[in-house]
């Protein structure tokens, strides 16, 4: 059993950045993916990024491309999401997942493991 838990969430400005950390209790194999997803308001559960364990290899969603950078500390268990340049549209609720398999898929269903979230808003 894995447990995921956001942190780093909060109120910015158009232009801003924040970084988001999620905390992985549990054993993480090598083998898993790790992503990152995102639910606005009315909106569906999209990608936002992903990155597998053990080559740190990633992928992002073409809304985020360039903007966005996720890694990862294999000692402390941690995925990070590095956000800049945040624009009103990245307003959603950030959700941390943990892949078994290790695809690093953007089909949120693919994912075994997810975190509470974590509220990101930007201003205009």
């Amino acid at each position: 059993q894995v447990q995921l838990v956001e942190s780093g969430g909060g109120l910015v400005q158009s232009g801003g950045s924040l970084r988001l950390s999620c905390a992985a209790s549990g054993r993480i194999f090598s083998n898993y993916a790790m992503g990152w997803f995102r639910q606005g308001p009315g909106k569906e559960r999209e990608f936002v990024a992903a990155i597998r364990w053990s080559t740190g290899s990633t992928y992002y969603a073409d809304s985020v491309k360039g903007r966005f950078t996720i890694s990862r500390d294999n000692a402390k268990n941690t995925v990070y999401l590095q956000m800049n340049s945040l624009k009103p549209e990245d307003t959603a609720i950030y959700y941390c997942a943990a892949d078994r398999a290790g695809y690093a898929s953007s089909d949120y269903v693919r994912y075994d493991y997810w975190g509470q979230g974590t509220q990101v808003t930007v201003s205009s």
